[in-house]
Order: C-alpha cells, then sequence, then structure tokens
C-alpha cells in the first residue's frame, strides 16, 4: 500500500511513499480506510509549524477517517471483522490524573495519530480497540469521515458553550470547526452569523449562506452596524473564536454583549490586548479543547438527523495522488472541507 507521508521540516514536503501493511497487535484492529478528511492541523503539518517539530519524519498525516475493520487482533472483543469505525485519535495514557478522573482530552502524556505516529493519508491503519468508535448505518461513509471534526464542534457548544435558543451567537471564523461550530449552536437553537476575511469572500462565506447563515466580512462590512443591527445593539451572547489567529480574541471581546461568553476553540499563538474591559463587563472566557466519547457519539446523532448537513459541507474533488493541489487550495481559502477517497492508496 502507499501513504501520503511529511518527509522532510519544510513547507510542503508531502510525498507518497510505499508502505507494509500494518500487523495489528493483540488489541488492536486493522481498518482498512475509506475516505479520510484534510484538518487545519493537516495544513499547519503541511506548512511545518512550530507545533509540529516534535515529529518524527517521514509521518504518515491524517487523523479524520473512518473505515472498515479487516482484521482483529486476538484481544479485541467489542469489534469485529466488518464493522465499520471512526477513531477518536486524541489518545491518553490512562494513568494520568487527567486521565483518571475522565479528561482524556487534556490528557498529560498524549499521542496524536497523524502526529506523533503514522496516521490514516494510507490505504490501512492499525489502532488500538480502546481508540475506535462504532459508527452506525444512517451515517454514510464520506459523512462518517467528518465525525471528528464535528465531535470538536458538539464538545465547544454542547460540553462548554452556555448557547441557548433564542440566544444572539456569533462564530468567528468560518473554517471547518466554525462551519461546524455554527450549525451546532443553531441546532440548539441559536440565533447564528459567522464572520470571515476577505480570502474567506470566495468559498467559505458563500458555503456558510448555502448552509442557511448570515455571514459578516469583516474587511468590508461595518462591524458595529452590523452588530446593532443583528442583536439591538446589546452585542452577542456568545462569541465563538474559531480562527485560530491573535486577531480572533480582541474581536471577540468587541462583539459579546456585557455579561456574555467566549469561547476559544482555534488556538490563536499569542495575542495582546486590554484584560480589564473583559473583568469589568463579567466576560466568561471559556476554552474548549478536542473531543471525547460522548462528542462523537453526539456528533453522530446530529449527522443522522441532518442537524448537521455533511453532504453540502464537504468537498471531495480533490485526490491524495495530487494532495498538494488540496493543501494550497485550503489555504487560499478556496476550499473549507475536502474529503479524500483513501481506496486509492490501495490500487
Amino acid at each position: 500500500m502507499r501513504g501520503l507521508a511529511k518527509t522532510s521540516r519544510s513547507q510542503g514536503a508531502m510525498e507518497l511513499v510505499d508502505l507494509e501493511r500494518p500487523t495489528p497487535e493483540p488489541d488492536e484492529a486493522l481498518i482498512e480506510v475509506d475516505y479520510a478528511g484534510l484538518c487545519g492541523s493537516d495544513a499547519g503539518i503541511y506548512e511545518f509549524e512550530s507545533a509540529f517539530e516534535r515529529m518524527e519524519l517521514p509521518t504518515v498525516i491524517g487523523h479524520e477517517y473512518t473505515g472498515r475493520v479487516i482484521e482483529a487482533g486476538d484481544d479485541v472483543t467489542n469489534f469485529a471483522v466488518g464493522d465499520r469505525v471512526v477513531e477518536r485519535p486524541i489518545r491518553g495514557c490512562g494513568e494520568c490524573y487527567q486521565c483518571q478522573i475522565g479528561e482524556e482530552n487534556v490528557c498529560q502524556n498524549a499521542v496524536i495519530t497523524g502526529v506523533d505516529h503514522d496516521g490514516a493519508y494510507a490505504g490501512h491503519v492499525s489502532v488500538p480497540e480502546t481508540a475506535l468508535h462504532p459508527v452506525p448505518d444512517d451515517v454514510e461513509p464520506k459523512h462518517a469521515a467528518l465525525v471528528e471534526p464535528t465531535s470538536i464542534g458538539a464538545r465547544a457548544v454542547i460540553e462548554n458553550s452556555r448557547v441557548s435558543p433564542g440566544d444572539r451567537v456569533m462564530v468567528a471564523g468560518p473554517g471547518p470547526i466554525g462551519q461546524l461550530t455554527a450549525q451546532i449552536a443553531r441546532a440548539q437553537g441559536g440565533e447564528v452569523v459567522l464572520a470571515g476575511v476577505g480570502q474567506d469572500a470566495e468559498y467559505r462565506l458563500p458555503l456558510a449562506e448555502e448552509l442557511g447563515f448570515e455571514t459578516i466580512n469583516i474587511e468590508d462590512d461595518d462591524l458595529d452596524a452590523r452588530r446593532d443591527e443583528l442583536t439591538d445593539g446589546v452585542g452577542y451572547d456568545v462569541v465563538f473564536d474559531t480562527t485560530g489567529h491573535p486577531s480572533g480574541l480582541p474581536m471577540a471581546v468587541e462583539e459579546v454583549r456585557k455579561g456574555g461568553q467566549i469561547v476559544l476553540v482555534g488556538q490563536t499563538g499569542e495575542t495582546t490586548m486590554p484584560y480589564s474591559p473583559l473583568v469589568r463587563a463579567e466576560i466568561d472566557l471559556q476554552c474548549s479543547y478536542a473531543s471525547m466519547y460522548e462528542d462523537f457519539e453526539r456528533s453522530l446523532r446530529l449527522i443522522a438527523s441532518g442537524d448537521v448537513d455533511h453532504a453540502t459541507f464537504l468537498d471531495d474533488r480533490f485526490s491524495l495522488l495530487e494532495a498538494d493541489e488540496a493543501f494550497e487550495t485550503f489555504l487560499a481559502g478556496g476550499t473549507c472541507k475536502p474529503v479524500f477517497d483513501a481506496s486509492v492508496l490501495r490500487d
């Protein structure tokens, strides 16, 4: 089989490499990968941002995927050949304090598929049974490939925000997580607007409008006027910052109402801003990171119910055989959620 691997510590440097099909350990299942999504962190690996310096190269990337069990180790009891699955790609150690109290998503010793070990941009991948999650028959395979990013939005909205029916909600950043977060906030009863920048005007803001959202281009629109129009001059009850940009949090502070909530989802790096206004306005600042078992379960139900529209959201026009095109288009804002057919890597 073949896999798409990061091969050097530089921009790009993604190469198709020949690989032996993995042999599962007794506690693992061998997964034949059907579809895999492109995540913002995969794009970060493509650009080789500092967060990925720890990678040992070459490493096959990719962590958003779905497939079927084709072989199970002797100790695997919850999955059998033919089962459809996705992976929860942040693997906790099971021993640290956070794991012991049920906070595996912030494990002190977590390892991440496609970063710390080979991932899913390959024909097959071998995965510990404890990291697998079953996929019901009412979720299409291409849509199942996006359960993991959906779970991040589900955790941000359902577990970590206080969005209630009728709340006015801004999602800053119309990338993959922003579009999913917006859909889930709407399913919770929020009146949602998605905000982006000029680069988003070609594809991502029109996609948000196709999904039924009001949109704001912060480079062209008058933010004060749109906020007054959409919130009766009060400000948004909840603002989700999914931008991953240093400007996201300062903008959220300007947009949220006094006594409102900001949920930080994107990893912004360093930003400088005055914090006294947050204190004086009693703004709740909440972080949300990754997801856990319950978030996956909720995501599967949201997809099956149609509350999250993956058919409109995903973009299947790219190939892992010419992956640079997908990465460059993603970084330029010309796509939002590429989903690859992984079977080409078994040909």
